[in-house]
């Protein structure tokens, strides 16, 4: 990506506050496919993560992935803006289980030779990349009957893009079925997650497996 991609997430992270230390339910980590406190589905969509290889496109300051590492999964997280590695570093850098890196989900995806059992990004690089870039990339990057997940508003409750604005790519969940077969993803499947109550913007979780074997 540019060097304008980077600048714009840089300051859309300057608007972001920490994550609580502490959530509702007294839980020091988790994961959160919604951009609302205490709310929706936990990691259970992606299986038992003991043991397994995961990676977050878009691990922003690592709080999600920290909870994955803390069940025992072995994380990589990767963010386009520097601040976000930084701070996720300093917040959970005391873990040996999980490694941030700054740099672009494509270039990453591209240049590594790791593989993995899960792949996830929430409201993150499957929003912002071309899927006929990224689908592929991330196909190849994963282990037989690995798992891809994330999240995004749906198109009906995205914002309209301001002129000059990053490209997204807002899919219903039929488009994203159509992708995802076309890329050789199977047990595609998605739920839509509705809002708090006094909220408006409701998430898309989409699912998919690469099969066990080609």
């Amino acid at each position: 990506m540019s060097v304008t991609a980077v600048e714009a997430w840089e300051r859309y992270t300057q608007g972001r506050r920490p994550r609580r230390a502490v959530n509702a339910f007294g839980a020091t980590t988790w994961l959160n496919w919604t951009q609302y406190e205490d709310h929706g589905p936990n990691e259970a969509i992606l299986g038992d993560v003991r043991g397994r290889r995961v990676l977050e496109l878009g691990s922003g300051s690592g709080c999600n992935l920290a909870h994955l590492a803390t069940l025992g999964a072995d994380c990589v997280g990767v963010d386009l803006a520097p601040t976000q590695t930084a701070k996720a570093r300093r917040r959970w850098g005391h873990l040996s289980n999980l490694r941030f890196h700054t740099g672009d989900a494509v270039d990453f995806l591209a240049g590594t030779g790791e593989r993995f059992d899960v792949v996830y990004s929430i409201f993150g690089a499957t929003w912002f990349v071309d899927p006929d870039v990224l689908l592929p990339l991330v196909w190849r990057r994963l282990t037989p009957g690995g798992v891809l997940a994330f999240s995004h508003l749906p198109p009906a409750d995205a914002p309209p893009r301001r002129p000059g604005a990053l490209p997204r790519y807002d899919y219903e969940p039929d488009e994203w079925a159509k992708l995802l077969d076309g890329h050789g993803f199977v047990e595609i499947g998605y739920e839509i997650i509705d809002p708090p109550r006094g909220a408006t913007a409701r998430t898309l979780l989409v699912h998919a497996r690469r099969p066990d074997a080609v």
